[in-house]
């Protein structure tokens, strides 16, 4: 009876440390599997945003035909997309390929997705939706459009189809190994992606809602356990950030016992036999070596349960008595150390959770060990966040210079001081100054302390007060000081690499009688819409500027003489078509305009302004209303 006994928890014994290596195993398998799944995702994420954005720069500020005209030429992206579709500023939806019946002229500004694109420059992609012209449930792979001075003109979207779409269908023929299958989630726990087979636990997943499943909709990654009626799955789950997707690859409790039920059940009976001799010689061997421990054995683990503070050994081993001897003066250092250290660690983390400002404490390494519920807060992490995850929200231009200043830093025990860009919990992108300091210690530093904080305003304003400082607040024009420093720039390229380049000066004819007549406010009006109509007109590459009252200046970089006398006789033209009316009477203007180009000589803009201002009088003389080429160049 005592035999069977043995042999009873010698298999239960086996049976439980093979079900512990399988599980981990299969769970290393599991989160390799998932690892590689989300990359892959994110390399086919990454691959339409870049046709998208392609796209976006071929189309500019263009809608109507002319879009639709380019969005056919572009027919490669269904290769990418199940459909393509290009909105205008106001959201609607103004080309779409293939074209379906009802999608053109949709109203999209309602849409979360293009409030989301309309004020941020980053692509998207949106939650899933039933697209209403298809029918069909989609997401949106999204890029901003912006015209030639920045402003937002829409944005061209690429679908996705999730009943039937290639890029989900993919996905859906993946089978992994030991029945492994994944699904695809949203960052609010819809299910995006879920094959059939895994319909019933992904529903049980939703309904039941176990902790780890909101840490990774939370945006954890890992690996866990959930039990789902009476069953266990193995889970690794992984984030796609892009797209705010969560991967889960599973594997039923079952599939992960299979491998070790079949060995057991060919093996068993040479197993048993084995195990026996093994357990008959293992005790027999350890039993003589090791009687005179065991006593010291219970006592070390009593001390370091708690139970007792110090050794109290009866023997008549010496060893056994130093050893007892040593551990017990060990122990007794060790306890004080402690004491001390978690005295300094109470003060350290109250000073730290006191303070207002964004503070994280690194190893000498550079990974964080603690962030302080200032910072925690300010960037929406979670307090235990890794040193890979903080980096992941760092903006993708500034990740690649911010890394490598830290790792010099770390390298030369220096301070790291930089300004950076980081996304928050929501996505929004804020500005942040970071420095971080080591800590000395004696010999070497203990550590690295770092101070954050939020510059996101004070970035906006001074932003803005650049851009006021060089536009005229009544046109939105450059206005004198930003026109002067664009012709600056220019001169110091012509004097270098001889690229032609023409300067117009104009100002309006009878604006006088405007103002005189119909007051300042219909004389601003009239400025407003002539520097409207000629903005209409020129290149983008142009620079249209108010230079004060009536006097406007054109820069035309690399532009010959002759395209600059075709662009000033068309500003000729529209300027003689712009009015206003007042009380019954409409009035109009002209421009009298002079023309020059950058010549061999040319040291200061001073007196390229000088030709074209001249030439611009002697069209008044002339009798207003023309054109006239400095006579050195005519």
């Amino acid at each position: 009876m005592t035999w069977l006994v043995i042999i009873a928890l010698l298999l239960a014994v086996a049976w439980g440390m093979g079900q512990t290596l399988a599980r981990d195993a299969n769970h290393a398998h599991l989160g390799y599997q998932a690892e590689m799944l989300s990359r892959g995702l994110q390399d086919r994420l990454d691959q339409r945003f870049a046709a998208l954005k392609h796209l976006a720069g071929q189309l500019g500020d263009e809608s109507g035909e002319p879009a639709v005209e380019q969005l056919r030429a572009n027919r490669s992206l269904l290769a990418h997309f199940e459909g393509v579709m290009v909105s205008d500023a106001e959201g609607r939806v103004v080309a779409d390929l293939p074209e379906v019946p009802g999608r053109v002229g949709l109203e999209t500004a309602h849409t979360e997705y293009f409030q989301m694109l309309r004020h941020s420059p980053w692509p998207y992609v949106s939650r899933p939706f039933v697209g209403r012209a298809s029918g069909e449930p989609l997401v949106l792979m999204l890029v901003p459009r912006f015209t030639g001075e920045g402003e937002f003109a829409g944005v061209v979207g690429g679908m996705l189809n999730l009943a039937h779409g290639q890029f989900f269908r993919s996905i859906a023929s993946l089978s992994f190994e030991h029945q492994g299958h994944v699904a695809i989630f949203t960052a609010e726990g819809n299910p995006l992606f879920v094959p059939g087979d895994l319909a019933g636990a992904v529903d049980d997943l939703s309904r039941l809602d176990p902790p780890d499943f909101q840490l990774a909709l939370d945006g954890w990654q890992g690996e866990t356990r959930h039990e789902l009626q009476g069953d266990t799955l193995l889970v690794a789950y992984r984030q796609v950030w892009d797209a705010d997707w969560v991967v889960a690859m599973m594997m039923p409790g079952r599939s992960v016992l299979a491998p070790l039920q079949a060995f057991l059940k060919q093996l068993w009976w040479t197993w048993l036999v084995a195990a026996l001799l093994l357990l008959g010689l293992t005790r027999w061997w350890v039993g003589r070596q090791l009687a005179p421990l065991h006593r010291l054995e219970g006592q070390i683990g009593e001390v370091s349960a708690g139970k007792r503070q110090r050794l109290l050994l009866s023997t008549d081993l010496q060893e056994l008595r130093q050893v007892s001897a040593t551990f017990n003066r060990l122990e007794q250092e060790r306890s004080e150390a402690l004491h001390r250290l978690r005295e300094r660690e109470a003060f350290l983390n109250a000073v730290l959770g006191s303070t207002p400002t964004g503070m994280f404490v690194a190893n000498l390494e550079g990974e964080i060990t603690y962030l302080n519920p200032a910072l925690v807060a300010m960037l929406g992490l979670a307090p235990d966040t890794t040193t890979a995850a903080v980096l992941e929200r760092v903006h993708e231009d500034d990740r690649e210079g911010a890394l490598d200043l830290w790792q010099h830093a770390l390298a030369r025990r220096d301070d790291f001081l930089r300004q950076l860009r980081m996304h928050d919990a929501r996505g929004e992108l804020l500005w942040l100054e970071v420095h971080a300091s080591p800590v000395g210690g004696g010999e070497a530093p203990l550590g690295i302390v770092g101070v954050v904080k939020d510059i996101t305003e004070r970035r906006h304003e001074e932003a803005l007060r650049r851009w006021e400082a060089e536009h005229d607040p009544l046109t939105g024009l450059l206005n004198r000081r930003g026109f002067e420093r664009r012709l600056d720039e220019a001169l110091a390229d012509f004097t270098k690499t001889g690229a032609p380049s023409a300067l117009i000066l104009f100002d309006l004819d009878h604006f006088k009688s405007v103002n005189d007549n119909g007051g300042h406010a219909l004389g601003d009006e009239l400025l407003r819409r002539v520097a409207q109509v000629v903005a209409w007109e020129v290149r983008r590459s142009d620079h249209l500027a108010r230079q004060g009252g009536d006097e406007f200046g054109l820069l035309l970089p690399s532009c010959t003489l002759s395209q600059a006398r075709t662009i000033a006789e068309t500003v000729r033209k529209v300027v003689s078509q712009v009015s206003v009316s007042h009380e019954g009477h409409e009035y109009f203007v002209t421009a009298s305009i002079g023309l020059t180009v950058f010549q061999e000589g040319d040291d200061a803009i001073e007196t390229v302004l000088a030709r074209a201002d001249a030439a611009s009088y002697a069209s008044k003389r002339q009798g207003r209303n023309g054109v006239v080429v400095h006579a050195e160049e005519a």
